[in-house]
């Protein structure tokens, strides 16, 4: 899987230049899950993340290059959760290696789906997250018995990767989360917006879109992602192996 291995680089040299926080995989270190959704009222919350006018934004991006994805971890750039004090900018960024996907195409594409829905089964205590698969925005509010316990998004990305890890086609997780400046919070949300027509892109091409470009409504994103228009071409000539 090649589509995201792009906007995948270009994430990792644009936050890794911004020397962000970084912790290695502890699931012991996971901060307590409720196993269903909770509702934090706004007068039981110390802010939002996303909140109001801020931006907000997730994606997911999956590869089967292991040297883009070498080890489990969370990173952070800009303030952790217990030192925001009102609603900010925020971002959240999954970066998923994975073993090879074979199989017949509607399979492999399914596995993919499977793990971009992880985000919507993870329900940690005191952290409500409220996603717009329409426009990527992921609000979260942050209760404040939660802050007063400590909640911090090492505690939450740990949270993330340990769910990612239950899917066996799952190898290293990174899980970044971005806080505090407007600018790149915005430049991520676009490029969330990137990586939601990648995968729309995908789901048209698994039900038989058209192959003549003169007519196709997605045209800009084959010649802008490496390996869509060669995907494309080849569906249907036998089993989709993502590697």
């Amino acid at each position: 899987m090649e589509l995201y291995n792009s906007t995948i680089k270009e994430l990792s040299a644009k936050l890794g230049a911004l020397r962000p926080q970084t912790w290695a995989y502890e699931p012991s270190r996971a901060w307590h899950d409720l196993g269903q959704n909770e509702l934090v009222l706004t007068r039981d919350a110390a802010f939002e993340l996303g909140g109001g006018s801020n931006p907000a934004s997730n994606c997911t991006c999956v590869t089967t290059d292991a040297s883009l994805v070498p080890e489990d971890r969370i990173m952070l750039v800009g303030p952790d959760l217990g030192s925001i004090r009102a609603d900010t900018p925020f971002a959240r960024i999954v970066l998923l290696h994975v073993n090879d996907i074979s199989g017949d195409d509607q399979e492999a594409f399914r596995a993919i789906r499977d793990m971009e829905f992880v985000k919507y089964h993870v329900y940690p205590e005191g952290y409500m997250m409220r996603v717009s698969p329409e426009n990527q925005r992921e609000q979260v509010r942050v209760s404040k018995q939660a802050v007063k316990r400590g909640i911090s998004f090492r505690a939450i990305g740990n949270s993330f990767i340990k769910k990612y890890k239950e899917n066996k086609l799952i190898d290293h997780v990174c899980v970044i989360f971005v806080t505090g400046d407007r600018e790149l919070c915005k430049e991520l949300a676009e490029t969330a917006k990137l990586v939601d027509k990648i995968t729309l892109t995908l789901n048209h091409i698994m039900d038989g879109l058209s192959t003549d470009c003169s007519v196709c409504s997605f045209k800009q994103v084959c010649d802008e992602v490496e390996g869509m228009k060669e995907l494309h071409f080849k569906k249907g000539e036998g089993p989709m192996k993502l590697d």
